[in-house]
């Protein structure tokens, strides 16, 4: 309980309720003494209670003051038991500058009472508590500190506590504990939990043995409200600290980076943060790294500022998260004086323990940014740059809102650790997106734009490029009008993914152009083809440049001739080709397979197919027919039977088989389909069909 000088009771808490039984209604405005038996041990019951002035001095010119144990007393329970108590005697000042009294009190049993007179039993529980106890006024200087408290902050045993924060919590990251009690001070709601990291002295604060702290706050005051101090209970929680934080680095490395996907990365860091390390989490990727397959177009600036990012991870314990200015994809403005462009300029964190948003902050030249920080309550932040071998990507945000405590160094470590893992990830998603649009691109210019079969066939075909890997590969499809009326049908497939791949692609589909125009048989194209890509493979091992790969390859090449109706098919490790008659029938002519085009072997066969009018010649890549969970035969069937089922319309079949074929959004493997309808020289129903 608390008293002012004349003895009255100015606060009572429940714990003297637990022990006397009387309400704190029932005491509180009364004299203390009344709570006392008639008989004491040794001294009167006022002068236990209201010990003299002289044994409560306060020295303010040496700051030191020591509270002063107290004989036994007896006081009366509230249904009339005699209660022998020990009690303590704590000096206070008022913020009206007034002296009080807080008094520590402990039962005992009677029999030990003489025994333990000498030493109180409030100092036995306390002093050899692991607890840290600690009593502060309300200008936060020490009142008491407990044996604990003077280990940890390096005082001898009968040393006395100072008066200042600084000296008393030396060791601790003072930007982070004393808003706390500031807050606590003020707002009289006790704090439970509050985590404080104590380094020892000599050691700074990346250095030296490291102890964490957790806290309970608990102001004390007047039954009015006054305040009249605060007392803190602080516990070692080091090992269980060091276990959580090490727990939330393994989910790290399970849980972010999961893809080579920009976009993904960024919401998985964000959504591991919240709420372990924060209550509002953002990644801002900077203006050079793509958020998709397209490197971005140039941001322009606007009215809020510079827009030097775009959010790429958002989560919060907000539904709908308020505290966002910009949505996921959106560019992030920011003024010219921000913290943001000095983490992203300087390479460096930046942290606010306690957020200034007054009128000489930067947020002055962001009003909607400082707006929102005020509803939503925001009050402590950390911007962490996301830097990987020596690029700086992006910066991480970590906020706290309901969360009463603000960040502190130990906060900063383990985001900075977390970045670093996450920017890591960042960096390889980058370099594959980079990667991939720039084969995408290469890609695009090196297949055929359209094909026409003119009045020879009908052409429909597709192409989908595949998701894994580095997502392109070296499939490609052609249509080449040769003299005669003839047309070549090829389909192809470099062996591999990547910018490597379509290269090499590109330079077969020319020497296929070439050789084409040279009027090659099919099998002897194919042998001049082997020629060209065993000759690159030579070039390859001969410059010992690992970005040159040994070429492989298979191909199909086919000629049909209108006047005829003959096809003629060669193919080097390819799938066969699927003919189907016009009434339905799907058969696959016996070609011989051939080698891969590379090896140098040069074995290719050719063969000559009869088609009626109106069939149609269904060239495809083995990413049609082959996944990792079936095999080819059984794909090939499963082809089979699509076909069976074509509707009239070419791109209607292409679109139906795609569909029917690929189980999966994402193909494993690229797949090209090519598909011609034959008609013949001369009048035919089909010869005035529009391409």
């Amino acid at each position: 309980m608390v008293i002012d000088g004349d003895g009255t009771v100015l606060a009572w808490a429940d714990g003297a309720r637990q022990l006397l039984g009387h309400r704190a209604e029932d005491v509180v405005g009364r004299p203390a003494a009344r709570l006392l038996a008639s008989r004491q041990e040794g001294t009167d019951a006022g002068s236990c209670l209201l010990p003299p002035a002289h044994d409560l001095t306060w020295t303010e010119q040496t700051g030191e003051h020591e509270p002063r144990p107290r004989a036994v007393v007896d006081v009366r329970h509230r249904d009339g038991r005699i209660l022998r108590l020990q009690l303590e005697v704590s000096a206070l000042t008022g913020a009206d500058g007034e002296r009080y009294r807080l008094l520590a009190a402990t039962d005992m049993p009677d029999s030990d009472a003489r025994q333990t007179a000498g030493e109180p039993a409030v100092r036995a529980l306390l002093d050899r508590s692991p607890f840290s106890v600690a009593v502060w006024d309300t200008r936060l200087r020490c009142v008491w500190l407990n044996q604990a408290s003077k280990r940890t902050v390096g005082l001898p045993p009968g040393g006395r506590p100072g008066l200042l924060m600084r000296e008393a919590l030396r060791g601790f990251d003072l930007a982070a504990v004393e808003p706390v009690m500031r807050g606590v001070l003020a707002s009289g709601e006790p704090v439970t939990g509050h985590e404080a990291r104590w380094v020892s002295p000599g050691g700074g604060l990346r250095s030296g043995r490291e102890v964490v702290f957790s806290s309970t706050l608990i102001r004390l005051a007047r039954a009015d409200g006054t305040p009249l101090g605060l007392c803190t209970i602080s516990t070692d929680i080091t090992q269980r600290w060091t276990r959580e934080r090490m727990a939330l680095m393994s989910r790290a490395a399970r849980r972010v980076g999961t893809t080579l996907d920009v976009m993904t990365t960024a919401q998985e860091l964000t959504d591991l943060a919240v709420p372990a390390l924060a209550d509002y989490a953002t990644v801002d990727l900077a203006e050079s790294v793509p958020l998709g397959g397209e490197p971005l177009e140039r941001m322009q600036p606007g009215d809020s500022g510079i827009p030097v990012f775009r959010r790429a991870g958002l989560a919060s314990i907000h539904k709908g998260a308020p505290e966002s200015a910009f949505a996921r994809g959106e560019p992030v403005f920011v003024p010219p004086e921000s913290p943001f462009l000095h983490v992203l300029h300087h390479r460096e964190s930046h942290m606010e323990p306690v957020m200034d948003t007054g009128c000489g902050s930067w947020l002055a030249g962001d009003p909607r940014r400082a707006r929102i920080i005020r509803e939503t309550g925001m009050h402590s932040v950390m911007m962490v740059p996301l830097m990987a071998r020596g690029t700086i990507l992006g910066i991480a945000v970590f906020v706290r809102t309901e969360n009463v405590a603000p960040y502190s160094r130990d906060d900063l470590i383990l985001a900075e650790e977390l970045a670093v893992h996450a920017a890591l990830s960042l960096d390889n998603a980058r370099r594959y997106t980079r990667e991939r649009a720039a084969a995408l691109a290469l890609q695009r210019t090196l297949l055929p734009g359209a094909l026409s079969g003119g009045n020879t066939v009908e052409l429909g075909w597709r192409y989908l490029p595949s998701d894994r890997h580095e997502g392109v590969g070296g499939d490609w499809l052609d249509a080449i009008h040769l003299p005669g009326g003839r047309i070549a049908l090829v389909v192809g497939d470099v062996i591999g993914h990547g910018i490597n791949a379509a290269a090499t692609m590109g330079r077969l589909r020319t020497a296929v152009l070439t050789l084409a125009a040279l009027g090659l048989p099919p099998a002897e194209l194919l042998v001049h083809l082997d020629e060209v890509a065993t000759q690159l493979t030579g070039e390859a091992s001969r410059s010992g440049d690992p970005a040159l790969p040994i070429v492989g390859a298979t191909c199909i090449y086919a000629v049909y001739d209108p006047a005829t109706r003959v096809c003629t098919f060669a193919r080097a490790g390819h799938p066969p080709p699927l003919l189907v008659s016009p009434d339905g029938q799907v058969t696959t002519p016996d070609t011989p397979a051939g080698t891969l085009i590379g090896v140098g072997l040069g074995s290719f066969e050719s063969m000559d197919v009869e088609l009626p009018e109106g069939s149609l010649i269904v060239l495809f890549t083995d990413g049609l027919i082959e996944t990792r969970n079936t095999d080819i035969d059984a794909g090939l069937d499963r082809l089979v039977t699509a076909l069976r089922r074509a509707p009239s319309e070419l791109d209607d079949l292409c679109s139906q088989v795609i569909r029917e074929m690929a189980t999966t959004s994402k193909p494993e493997d690229d797949i090209a389909l090519l598909v011609a309808r034959t008609r013949v020289a001369g009048p035919s129903p089909h010869a005035d069909r529009p391409e």
